[in-house]
């Protein structure tokens, strides 16, 4: 088992996820800062000069509710992201944004839509259907924890209040669909115990062996093994002196 399978944890997992929020972060600061406004350069569905809305739009938001409401979600759902994912997390964020960018250029209504809620939704439901898909229980926590936390926003899918793009959310929706299905295979594997390998022997098992049938704990006495002394042999070698010619 290679190192790409294990749960590991790297600067990269938080470092890449604040590079992505603080740039974020800046361009709506450039925007207040020097009073100009990139609302212009969002997804307007059904129009070529709409089209660069697909890669610009999650950089640009309205204001500081709007930003904070993305970012911090952002932050959360793309950390996970790149602990459990890491091989293709870059793949799902890239082509995350593409695609549901597209959804959503040709489904919108003709209006500029910005924000990064379509990448969320991205993130949210790519989590969520690949926890189930994998049926591993750390992946199925991270899932039932997506849930918890971001579940309700399953209702801005629709169009229950003005002002707010469900159709960026359902293009998210769908897109964090198909790459879980696109990337089932490409999963951490966890690493198995000994019982679940199918050469695994019960009888042969040494924790196992202190316990009955029915779960007591059996006390296996050792053999008591009698102490031998060492024995050590002396011998004595009697070594001839021979004397040289000079009687030394």
């Amino acid at each position: 088992m290679n190192n790409k399978e294990h749960f590991k944890f790297s600067t990269g997992v938080i470092a890449y996820p604040i590079f992505f929020v603080l740039i974020i972060w800046l361009v709506f600061w450039f925007e207040v800062r020097f009073g100009v406004n990139f609302n212009k350069y969002g997804v307007y569905p059904q129009t070529l000069k709409g089209l660069r809305g697909v890669v610009l739009s999650p950089f640009i938001h309205g204001d500081i509710q709007h930003i904070y409401h993305n970012t911090v979600p952002l932050f959360v759902l793309s950390t996970a992201l790149f602990y459990f994912y890491r091989p293709i997390a870059w793949k799902v964020l890239f082509f995350g944004i593409l695609i549901s960018g597209f959804l959503t250029w040709c489904i919108g209504r003709p209006s500029y839509h910005i924000g990064a809620s379509g990448l969320i939704y991205v993130l949210v439901s790519f989590t969520f259907f690949k926890g189930v898909f994998a049926k591993h229980y750390r992946l199925i926590a991270l899932s039932l924890l997506v849930v918890f936390l971001y579940g309700s926003m399953i209702w801005y899918v629709v169009p229950v209040e003005k002002g707010v793009s469900w159709e960026g959310h359902l293009s998210g929706l769908i897109t964090g669909l198909l790459f879980a299905l696109f990337f089932r295979k490409e999963i951490a594997k966890p690493k198995k115990y000994a019982w679940e390998h199918e050469n695994y022997n019960e009888d042969e098992d040494p924790f196992l062996k202190h316990f009955d049938k029915d779960g007591n704990f059996i006390e296996i006495l050792e053999p008591e093994v009698e102490e031998e002394l060492p024995i050590i042999n002396y011998t004595y070698k009697e070594e001839s002196r021979t004397k040289n010619q000079d009687g030394r």
